[in-house]
């Protein structure tokens, strides 16, 4: 299935109201982790309340040690600062990543905005080296407006 093709299933998603807004991300990363055959790993982090710091949402994949990740470290922690895509063809070649998994090639993070606020990100890891392309962030900038119309 390609990402266009995902765009209807994301939306009606999102729409599923009898669901709590945790469950309706949840069913979001399982729908990309099994139509997308290079996401293995699909997680969301949220600001955690005041804090200089992104705590883990729902995610599908590896269990994580990263529950809690300090503004400013790994990809994650960069994106919190900068509120810019970051696309990473190869963690190998990051300074500051914190890995998650030996098998992870390649990460690529696109926050979401509530009210011009950067409130959060989706966080997908990679075993394919380099996979992501343009599509890739148009899609989930596409996954994390639809998102964002639902925490606020």
């Amino acid at each position: 299935m390609n990402l266009q093709e995902l765009k209807p299933e994301i939306k009606s998603i999102i729409e599923q109201s009898n669901l709590s807004v945790d469950q309706r991300l949840l069913k979001i990363c399982e729908t990309l982790e099994a139509n997308i055959s290079y996401y293995n790993w699909v997680g969301f982090y949220f600001k955690n309340g005041d804090k200089n710091e992104l705590k883990l949402g729902p995610y599908v994949g590896e269990p994580t040690d990263h529950t809690i990740i300090p503004f400013g470290k790994g990809i994650c922690g960069q994106v919190a600062i900068s509120n810019k895509n970051f696309v990473v063809p190869d963690v190998a070649a990051q300074d500051n990543y914190i890995a998650c998994s030996i098998t992870v090639k390649a990460e690529i993070v696109i926050p979401i905005f509530v009210n011009d606020e950067n409130i959060g990100q989706i966080d997908i890891d990679s075993n394919t080296p380099d996979p992501f392309t343009e599509a890739d962030e148009r899609f989930l900038e596409f996954v994390c407006k639809k998102v964002a119309s639902i925490l606020n």
